[in-house]
């Protein structure tokens, strides 16, 4: 017979050779324009308007109907259309392909990408990522900042374009790892760490790819709640049924975006999973077989030979319980496998065009079965007679494909091809090895009941039905019982996997379990040392997302999530981007959270782009600088100290924090009042401990034009009248400091200036006469400049003098004393103030004795007194009696020089 007719035969030698040269191949599968397959949906002209991008699967192409008002029936049962971004086809592949083109498409030139600019940038790139110290980071890091683009890139109302951007984003440095890790050497240790955050951020991508999906349908749902749907009469086909099932329950609509979110991520891994598959027959199933049994028609006398079977039906094997040649059952082992590599990819097309091209045509039919029956013109009343779609004797083949997966003949993959289509969920767990591959097995046989079950309720008659186990057909599955399935698998790589932070999240997404998510959060947060730095960025943004939907979340977790993510901004030295993060703090904490930030900043400009930044985010940032002032300056809790012997105390590193701490009161006009309260609270604290060097380093901090700016500000809000109570005291404090600071510089100086005078010249007792002569020069030198030095002594005399009365005679009140006592009451101001004076006016007065003893002015020294005792000043008051001791000793003193000069004790001349 010529059918029989064998094509050119593989030897074994040569087919081994083939194979593995081969072996080392991986060749992604292309994903057709079409893909279709599900036992219960094959075509649908797309689902909701939010759902159109999600991907289809075997179960329902394109999810639900896309109008739950008008759904496109008439396409219900095509080839749905699938979402541009998991259309992986290669480069000048045609979307439709025939049955050749398809397998030769998964061979590409290996020239191919030799014209591709991009090829040698991505090396280029690769190669200077590797040179870093861990080149997953070098090559993550931007994923921040991108994150935060764009988010602000779309509105409150382009939420889920928000969320495809964010699947974009780590598609992209995906892409960049795994490059990355395919170059790096094995076994390194930055090599691990690269892989670890390429598996973090996949599985990142998916996540959000999932959040997309299932919450375009719960938005959705929940705006079209109210509408009402139309109820199937008996007599309507299961393709209807089906699609009012989806319309009306959204766990079965849900519990298929799940399936076909599982499926989406199988495509996207299907290159790696994949062997080459390089059949060499072109139209005939078996060839090997094929060839033995000619051979033993043209050469029977060959000796021993091994049973084979004897006919090439497609269940011959089964039938005469005899087995294919060696060679055939490794391609057809191989060839199951990859048809529910397929199948589990949601890509059934593409598994029939494989079976046909490989010469299993039958195969491919049988994997045809699953479509719904319906007949358009039972409903359509015009004169063309419509085609009739779907497989009218569905339960039949289902029953069928259900008892073929329990056939333990038939290759695990096999029977598992045929449990994922009748929904045996038993005989498809085995070959699902991953957490992902379980959870896809549960939900997809889970839709499958579900629908089943609708179908058989609705009415119509299927003898079939009958057929079908009755644990299958009265199966009661929810979402809830699907992750409690997972947890008593006998899989410990699923088990495992089933604790990972990504699968966690998933489960609750999937569940819509946001408090039991945020409890995880929380657990994670007080639990895991150190959570890795993308899962909390991915934390805080999935926090975002639900706060922009309107959700309640428990708002103490979601504050500590986003404080934990802005810790690691922070920790990074994120400048730009934390400010935005904080804004969506409560009020309160996000004052506080910025301030301690700023804290850490030191460069003036630095500072000054921060406190844009603050104001962009609409933050409070006269609440926040005033925060960091007075966490600063209250971090040092020392009592006020009477002053020592010493004249001044050395500045600390903390006393230069809180000097430089003062700058970020300085850059906004509008908070000099608050600038000049912060400042005076500082330099009281430096002026009690004797750091005058420190409080002068304050003041100068202050801008000269401030009091003038308050007033001006008064003025522009439309105080007529005076200055608020609090500023004007403000005002008056700073300018006693000012008066302190002063009188204290003078004296210095002239204390400096009083203990340099000139030197003297001396003659030696045998001096010539030559050096007699240069001694009188130098004598009179020394004349001159001594008559200078006491010009200028008598001038800081008489300066350091105005200087100190200054302070002692301070106008309205006296200094450090506040003129409005309407203010608000500051009880620890009104006694460090009160302090002061007790410390700093004793002192001021002691010195001004020193003065006026060193110049000679006693008589001066004694008038002092009656200015100490005046109760118009009562500066007495200040003065403790260890210091009025002191201080009339040094009056005694002045008296008893004055007596020696012969005037009375008050340096009057004495009459006679």
């Amino acid at each position: 017979m010529d059918w029989l007719d064998s094509p050119v035969i593989r030897d074994s030698e040569v087919t081994r050779t083939a194979r593995r040269k081969s072996s080392h191949k991986k060749v992604a599968f292309p994903l057709a324009q079409d893909v279709s397959g599900s036992p219960i949906l094959a075509h649908s002209s797309g689902t909701r308007a939010l759902l159109q991008h999600t991907p289809g699967s075997l179960l329902k192409q394109s999810l639900t109907p896309k109008s739950l008002r008008n759904p496109d029936v008439s396409a219900i049962l095509g080839t749905g259309s699938r979402t541009p971004r998991f259309v992986h086809t290669p480069r000048g592949l045609s979307t439709t392909l025939d049955d050749s083109e398809w397998t030769s498409s998964f061979y590409p030139s290996p020239l191919s990408g030799l014209g591709d600019t991009s090829f040698t940038e991505d090396l280029n790139l690769s190669a200077v990522m590797l040179k870093e110290e861990d080149p997953g980071e070098a090559a993550s890091v931007s994923l921040f900042p991108d994150f935060l683009q764009a988010f602000l890139k779309h509105a409150s109302t382009a939420v889920f374009d928000l969320l495809e951007d964010y699947e974009a984003i780590c598609q992209d440095k995906v892409s960049t790892l795994q490059k990355l890790v395919l170059r790096s050497a094995t076994g390194q240790q930055k090599s691990s760490k690269t892989a670890g955050i390429f598996w973090l951020l996949q599985q990142e991508m998916v996540t959000w790819r999932l959040v997309t999906s299932l919450y375009r349908d719960r938005v959705q749902s929940a705006l079209e709640e109210d509408i009402m749907m139309d109820v199937a009469n008996p007599s309507v086909s299961e393709r209807v049924i089906m699609e009012q099932l989806f319309q009306k329950d959204e766990v079965v609509r849900q519990s298929q975006l799940v399936v076909d979110w599982l499926e989406s991520i199988a495509r996207d891994e299907l290159g790696d999973f994949s062997d080459n598959i390089e059949f060499y027959a072109k139209s005939v199933c078996w060839e090997n077989t094929l060839h033995a049994l000619k051979q033993r028609q043209t050469q029977p006398q060959m000796g021993f030979m091994r049973p084979l079977v004897t006919e090439l039906d497609p269940d011959a094997p089964i039938r005469q319980k005899r087995p294919l040649v060696d060679l055939d059952r490794e391609d057809d082992a191989r060839l199951l496998k990859n048809l529910f590599a397929l199948v589990r990819a949601g890509m059934t097309d593409e598994a029939q065009r494989l079976c046909k091209r490989c010469g299993q045509a039958w195969r491919a039919a049988t994997l045809e079965g699953w479509k719904l029956y319906h007949d358009p013109n039972i409903a359509e009343n015009g004169s063309e007679i419509l085609p009739v779609e779907g497989n009218p004797h569905r339960c039949i083949w289902k029953a069928c494909c259900w008892r073929m997966a329990e056939e333990d003949q038939f290759n695990r993959y096999e029977k598992a091809l045929y449990a994922a289509l009748s929904g045996n969920l038993r005989q498809l767990l085995p070959v699902c090895e991953s957490w992902e591959d379980t959870l896809w097995a549960h939900f997809r046989v889970m839709v499958d009941t579900l629908v089943e079950q609708e179908i058989r309720s609705s009415g119509m008659t299927t003898e079939a039905l009958e057929e079908l186990p009755r644990e299958y057909l009265e199966a009661n599955w929810t979402m809830e019982k699907v992750f409690e399935e997972l947890q008593t698998t006998e899989s410990k790589r699923v088990l495992e996997e089933s604790k990972q932070h990504y699968h966690i999240i998933q489960k609750y997404i999937i569940l819509g379990d946001l408090d039991g998510l945020l409890e995880e959060f929380s657990d994670w947060m007080t639990n895991v040392p150190s959570l890795p730095s993308h899962l909390l960025r991915f934390m805080s943004h999935l926090v975002l997302f639900y706060r922009s939907l309107g959700m309640q979340l428990k708002e103490e977790i979601s504050v500590e999530v986003l404080k934990a993510y802005i810790g690691l901004l922070v920790k990074g030295k994120q400048t730009e981007l934390i400010a935005f993060y904080v804004s969506h703090l409560p009020a309160d904490v996000a004052v506080s959270q910025y301030a301690t930030f700023l804290e850490s900043v030191t460069e003036a400009e630095q500072r000054k782009r921060c406190l844009e930044l603050g104001r962009e985010a609409g933050l409070d940032v006269a609440a926040v600088t005033k925060t960091v002032v007075e966490t600063v300056r209250e971090r040092d809790s020392q009592e006020f100290a009477h002053h020592d012997v010493t004249l001044d105390t050395a500045t600390t590193a903390e006393d230069r924090q809180k000097i430089d701490v003062i700058d970020w009161l300085v850059f906004d006009p509008a908070q000099r009042a608050e600038a000049l309260k912060q400042s005076n609270a500082i330099m009281r604290k430096f002026l009690a401990s004797k750091k005058h060097d420190a409080a002068k380093e304050v003041f100068a901090k202050v801008p000269a034009d401030s009091m003038k700016e308050i007033c001006r500000l008064c003025e522009e809000q439309g105080m007529d009248t005076r200055l608020p109570a609090e500023d004007e005291n403000a005002i008056r404090e700073h300018l006693c400091i000012r008066a302190y600071l002063e009188a204290h510089e003078k004296f210095n100086e002239w204390f400096k200036h009083m203990n340099a005078p000139p030197v003297k010249p001396t003659l030696a007792a045998q001096a010539k006469f030559t050096e007699k002569v240069a001694f009188e020069m130098k004598e009179k030198e020394y004349q001159m400049e001594h008559e200078r030095w006491q010009g200028g002594l008598d001038a800081l005399t008489e300066d350091v003098k105005e200087r100190i009365y200054n302070v002692l005679l301070f106008v309205d009140g006296g200094w450090m004393v506040d003129v409005r006592e309407d203010a608000e009451e500051e009880p620890e101001r009104v006694h460090q103030m009160s302090v002061l004076r007790r410390l700093c006016l004793p002192m001021m007065a002691f010195l001004l004795q020193t003065v006026l003893q060193k110049t000679q002015r006693h008589q001066e020294n004694l008038r002092l007194a009656d200015i100490i005792a005046s109760e118009q000043h009562r500066l007495y008051e200040v003065f403790s009696k260890d210091e009025l001791h002191n201080f009339l000793q040094r009056l005694r003193e002045s008296s008893l020089l004055l007596l020696d000069k012969g005037l009375d004790p008050l340096g009057y001349e004495i009459q006679q």
